[in-house]
């Protein structure tokens, strides 16, 4: 096993994490610890140092999108493969509203914005301010959850050479890094005031730091997440509970008064978009039946 195969599974774990649990970090909340006991992924499928596992090398699929032997492996580093399918995807993602076909979408999805943006204060003020923290709480659980989830799906897939599971946790991994080079500038570009913050009017162009309140955070991860699960088990239960844990998710982020509802509304759609984009573009025919890639593509 060679160092960049080590390196490629050790930094695409940690960056997994990093994306999963950046989120948590928005704002204040009880220790993970408190929330929910959580072991390593690995653990809990019974690898004791997936680094040192023989099977590291496979962390990536070594096929690319048509089920032919990837040259990358053997001509780059699979990291720097990852690196261009997220440019690429990108390139689509931020395009995409700009194709006539989708100008009906774009209208519905901005019609939809701009209804909550001029109710976000009657909504608010609907909010109760009480049991506050056990909606922090149950988003905690949701988001954390839901990643150590499909972390342990990985884990296994990597232990038992399912290459199901091993595309699960690749393709949930490039969807996050999508979401995060999404997420950030908007973050850093809005810079919206959370409900309990300034006047409570959540006006924007006030904080341009990471720590703001458009587009919501949580919600637009945990979907993303969601979204690509979703598809690449297409079963109504695990449908149900992918999509029922963000949807949980959502309203504990409003009822928390962490965001205004058009923050968590835009957070939402965009995080089951970018999911849906990034299975749809890099699945490999034949392992899910929401897959309709041509093979020769």
């Amino acid at each position: 096993m060679c160092k960049k195969q080590v390196s490629a599974f050790a930094l695409s774990i940690a960056v997994l994490l990093l994306l999963t649990c950046g989120a948590l970090g928005q704002t204040a909340r009880p220790a993970l610890s408190e929330v929910l006991p959580i072991a390593p992924a690995w653990q809990t499928i019974g690898i004791a140092e997936p680094w040192k596992s023989p099977d590291v090398a496979t962390a990536f699929d070594s096929r690319d999108s048509s089920g032919a032997p990837n040259e990358s492996t053997h001509h780059g580093s699979l990291i720097g493969r990852s690196v261009r399918r997220v440019a690429n995807d990108q390139k689509q993602l931020y395009t995409a509203p700009l194709k006539p076909r989708n100008y009906p979408w774009d209208a519905l999805f901005l019609g939809g914005a701009a209804a909550l943006f001029a109710t976000d204060m009657k909504v608010e003020r609907q909010v109760p301010r009480s049991n506050v923290d056990r909606w922090h709480t149950l988003s905690g659980v949701d988001i954390v959850g839901t990643g150590v989830t499909l972390g342990s799906l990985w884990a296994y897939g990597i232990k038992t050479h399912d290459e199901h599971a091993k595309e699960t946790g690749v393709l949930e991994l490039e969807a996050l890094s999508n979401t995060f080079l999404i997420y950030t500038p908007m973050q850093l570009i809005a810079g919206r005031e959370r409900p309990d913050e300034g006047r409570g009017g959540g006006r924007f162009l006030v904080q341009h730091s990471f720590n703001t309140s458009f587009p919501a955070g949580h919600p637009m991860f945990t979907w993303t997440m969601a979204s690509v699960v979703a598809h690449e088990y297409p079963k109504p239960w695990v449908q149900l509970l992918a999509y029922g844990t963000a949807s949980s998710l959502s309203v504990a982020r409003i009822m928390g008064r962490n965001h205004f509802s058009s923050d968590v509304y835009v957070g939402t759609i965009l995080g089951y978009l970018i999911g849906t984009h990034v299975f749809h573009a890099h699945c490999m025919p034949g392992l899910s039946k929401s897959c309709h890639r041509d093979s020769s593509e």
